[in-house]
Parts: structure tokens; sequence; C-alpha cells
């Protein structure tokens, strides 16, 4: 094998990993929620015991990655495109612990009763998954126009969860027993809002990517 055909064979790879990465992140994430909903504690305590995968899985791009420059030494697009996989890996990385943090505000919560609708929550989580699979699109297709897309995306999260936030604010205040249920809740769409941003992130990157300079757009 020629060293051109090498090197294309090698990042086919390294994005099969990320997407392997991103796959497993979006599925946690669809979990927590899924468990929250059901209040279903035992599913939340796996969630926790597989959060080790993601680490395995980041840790083989970067290992993966470092060899890589290593041994084929690139240049220019070539360079940036193994440096961008490393950074979105570290952001799929976060997105599974939000994920773990959503399990363990599940166990916090217990088999309470839900303090008003939970349908805003998982809106959050809807958009916030189909940010991560067009965001990973964007970076194996280097497509900016579905990059934009993403931070567009990220404006209806931000919307969410400031909705969201203000009325469990608003029971908290007629209801004040429910304070430490209202807190996890706020906690979830936090994790939400934060799995979301560093979607935009990975779009931000693919901008790099493709342009060759830095662009902070969604800020």
């Amino acid at each position: 094998m020629v060293v051109r055909e090498k090197f294309h064979y090698d990042m086919n790879e390294l994005r099969n990993k990320l997407t392997e990465l991103g796959k497993f992140a979006n599925d946690a994430l669809r979990c927590s929620i899924e468990t929250l909903e059901s209040k279903n504690i035992d599913r939340a305590l796996e969630i926790l015991d597989n959060d080790t995968k993601a680490d395995v899985l980041y840790e083989e791009i970067n290992d993966f990655s470092i060899l890589l420059i290593a041994k084929q030494q690139p240049v220019a697009i070539d360079l940036r495109r193994i440096i961008v996989a490393i950074k979105i890996a570290a952001d799929l990385e976060r997105i599974a612990d939000f994920a773990v943090n959503i399990a363990k505000s599940t166990i916090r919560i217990g088999k309470e009763e839900h303090v008003g609708s939970m349908a805003q929550i998982r809106e959050m989580f809807e958009r916030t998954s189909e940010m991560i699979e067009l965001s990973l699109e964007a970076f194996n297709e280097e497509d900016v126009d579905k990059a934009h897309t993403v931070l567009d995306m990220d404006d209806v999260v931000d919307s969410f969860y400031g909705q969201t936030i203000r009325q469990l604010l608003q029971i908290n205040q007629s209801r004040p027993e429910l304070l430490s249920q209202i807190t996890q809740l706020s906690f979830v769409c936090r994790y939400l809002e934060r799995a979301a941003d560093h979607t935009t992130n990975i779009a931000e990157s693919v901008f790099y990517l493709v342009k060759g300079k830095h662009y902070e757009i969604n800020n």
C-alpha cells in the first residue's frame, strides 16, 4: 500500500472510531433521559458502570491520532483533520459524561413523582441528539453548511433551557418542599444545554478544518 493510500485508510479508521464514540455518547444520553422518565434506578446504575467505554474510546482515538502524526507527518489540511478529530473526541467524551450526570440525578430523585411535565426536557434532548448526529456528519463530509445548521439549532436548545428553568423556579415558589427534586431537574437541563454546547464546539472545529482558521461563531 502506497503512503497516500495508507493515510486515507488510517483517516477512515479514525473517522470510524469517532463515529463509534459519537454513537455511544448519543445512545448514553438517550438512555439517561429514558431512565429519568421511567425512574429506573437499576438502569441508571448501568449507565454509571458503562461510562468507562467512552474513556477507552477517547484514549484509543488520542493514541491512534498521535501515532498517525508520528508515522505519516501530515501537513496542511491532513494535519488539521487529525487535530480536529482529537478535539471532537474530547467533546464527545464530555457528552458521555453528561449522560452519567443525568443518571446520577435520576438516582437522587428516586421514585418521586416528577414535578411538572418532562416534555420540555425530552424536547431538549431530542434537539441535542440531532445536533450530535449532524455535527459528526459535518465533520465526516467536511460540510460547513451542516456545521452552521448545528449552531442555529443550539439557539432552540437554549430557548427550551430558559423556559424549563423558569417553570421549575415557579414551581419551587409554591412548593418549596420539592426543592431537592427541582434542583436535580435543573441540573439535568443544564447537562443537556452543555451537551448541546459541545456539539457547537464540534461545528466550530469543522469550520477550522475547512477554512483553516478558528471561528468562535456561537459566542
